[in-house]
């Protein structure tokens, strides 16, 4: 199965290089995560004709319409794991620890965005995920999950 996992968006709406990365890397897989900052409702909405698209929101999303359909944080079962996601806060540096110290060890994977940094490392004994800035610098993660668990991330150069 294959998790697509995005961040920082920073959009006022679709474009057109949004719409072919959607079509090229997103609608494919089997679950969408966006880790918040995707600023608008018409992004959001966009991004709702996914099957199973979940959203957190970001220090980013002011539009009222939208905070009023998103959460700080969500935590979901998809496929054989179980996973959480947040934007995260503070420093730069301490984003990934006090993401990783927010969920605690009892998931597969930690999805983050806020640093705009990718990130695939282990904190605190749980696999931690930044799919850096989709918006600035066009970066997304795509997460292989096999049967037995095991997971494989690639970052992809959308630009």
């Amino acid at each position: 199965m294959q998790i697509a996992v995005i961040s920082d968006t920073h959009l006022t709406g679709p474009e057109p290089w949004l719409e072919r990365v959607y079509a090229k890397w997103l609608a494919p897989a089997d679950c969408l995560i966006h880790c918040g900052d995707i600023t608008t409702f018409s992004t959001w909405s966009y991004f709702m004709q996914h099957d199973r698209f979940l959203c957190v929101r970001g220090n980013c999303d002011w539009d009222l319409q939208l905070t009023a359909q998103l959460q700080d944080t969500l935590t979901a079962r998809v496929g054989p794991i179980t996973l959480a996601a947040a934007h995260g806060w503070g420093p730069r540096s301490q984003v990934p620890i006090k993401v990783a110290k927010a969920f605690g060890p009892d998931f597969d994977l930690i999805c983050y965005g806020h640093t705009h940094r990718r990130d695939w490392s282990i904190v605190e004994g749980v696999q931690m995920l930044n799919p850096g800035s989709l918006g600035e610098s066009r970066s997304l993660a795509l997460v292989t999950v096999r049967d037995d668990c095991s997971m494989e991330c690639e970052f992809i150069d959308a630009g």
